[in-house]
């Protein structure tokens, strides 16, 4: 009889909304919940499957905002574990130190929650008899800057052995440094399996020994885009670990591109966008779905486009009403005019276009400012803000280009109103 669990980390429950919904209640609404929604849902798993345990690997928590409202709900899914004869082993990320909560809430008997010494848990067996041991340390500090490998037990003998650890590993675009370590340190600690949390993305690192990082189980904006997952694993008698990925996110934020390229009229506009919808629909059959509309092409409406943001924002939210479970958070436009356009010298506003096009932004001058103008935004953002939008140099000089580029067609759109011939 095989030993069954499913390894989850980085549910943030009740994470702050930091998204563009915010402007519409319903929508509101449904990303708040949609965090709870997902404990439930691996909650739902774990007892239809029958597994045996529930890892949870860190950032159960979202901080110091965690309020015992939050706590009360999380011990009533517990408990429903309890009575499904399913143990939960939890260790602490980074976000969990700052609760305020995580000292006083008291948890049923099924959960074992590690400390910050490491200690091998006896989890069940296999039906051979051969035992079945978690091990994992819960770091109550927002900063480990240190690896906590050191502090594990060597693998108990003649039996499977589990690890739980909150690590940036060697180190993850757009979060912090913690606990980290190798690939290479963690193979050669001797465990069967890593269940690892911290980075957002779900990555499976090595399968012998099968090492793990399941990503999040649910998105809260559009920078963690896509369907979200837990890991099912099963321990065969003979030791052999299998795995699948199993989506649980109520609620996916997608980036969904219009290709406006040619289109000349703005019902042209509307079909193409109803067309994206249906395309983005068809990504999850089930569920629903949050999306940015990324709008791109060289198209005669592109100044029409800038000028009246919240008229395509509102005309593409209606036809999202029609299509069940498709929300419009935001929409980006990046269309530009029809290189082929001609242009009116005696028109101020087109040699204004030409000027900027051709000369002021490719200016190294002019470039240089811009990079200065961001560089001292990013300073005033918080750490973990401030990575959510920069990885590197490199990433931060496509991102300042494209910003000018951005606003310059902004200006000329606001600068050139409606003018005799525009597409309607």
């Amino acid at each position: 009889m095989p030993f069954r669990f499913v390894h989850t980390a980085d549910l943030h429950l009740d994470s702050p909304l930091s998204s563009l919904a915010l402007k519409n209640p319903d929508l509101s609404e449904l990303v708040r919940g949609a965090t709870r929604a997902a404990l439930a849902a691996i909650v739902d798993l774990c007892l239809a499957e029958r597994v045996d345990a529930l890892l949870i690997a860190g950032d159960l928590y979202d901080g110091a905002q965690t309020s015992m409202n939050t706590a009360l709900y999380l011990a009533a899914e517990l408990r429903r574990l309890e009575a499904g004869n399913v143990r939960v082993f939890i260790i602490r990320g980074n976000h969990d130190s700052a609760s305020t909560i995580k000292r006083e809430l008291s948890l049923p008997d099924n959960v074992y929650l590690f400390s910050g010494k490491v200690r091998p848990m006896l989890a069940g067996a296999l039906g051979n008899g051969r035992p079945v041991y978690v091990h994992g340390v819960g770091f109550d500090n927002p900063h480990a800057p240190e690896s906590l490998l050191p502090g594990f037990h060597p693998p108990m003998a003649d039996a499977i052995n589990i690890g739980m650890l909150h690590t940036s590993l060697a180190g993850a675009p757009g979060h912090d440094a913690y606990a980290p370590c190798t690939l290479g340190e963690l193979i050669a600690h001797g465990f069967d399996y890593w269940a690892l949390g911290h980075v957002h993305q779900r990555q499976v690192h090595s399968e012998k020994p099968l090492i793990v990082m399941p990503g999040m189980p649910q998105g809260r904006d559009i920078n963690e885009a896509g369907a979200k997952s837990v890991t099912l694993v099963s321990i065969g008698e003979d030791g052999a670990l299998a795995h699948e990925a199993r989506v649980i996110g109520t609620a996916a934020f997608e980036r969904i591109a219009v290709d406006l390229s040619a289109v000349e009229s703005w019902s042209g506009a509307l079909q193409a966008i109803g067309r994206a919808l249906d395309a983005g629909r068809r990504l999850h059959e089930a569920g629903q779905i949050i999306a940015r509309l990324v709008l791109t092409g060289a198209t005669p409406l592109a100044a029409r486009l800038r000028r009246d943001p919240e008229l395509i924002l509102a005309e593409a939210a209606n036809l999202a009403a029609s299509r069940a479970g498709l929300w419009i958070e935001a929409i980006d436009v990046t269309c530009v005019p029809p290189a082929t356009a001609s242009i009116n010298a005696a028109d101020p506003v087109d040699e204004l276009g030409r000027l900027l096009r051709e000369d002021v932004l490719t200016a190294p001058g002019f470039r240089r400012e811009v990079e200065v103008l961001f560089e001292e935004f990013l300073g005033q953002l918080p750490r973990e803000l401030r990575e959510r939008f920069v990885r590197d140099e490199e990433a931060a000089a496509v991102l300042t280009a494209m910003l000018a580029q951005e606003g310059a067609e902004d200006v000329l759109a606001a600068l050139s109103g409606t003018r005799a011939g525009e597409p309607a």
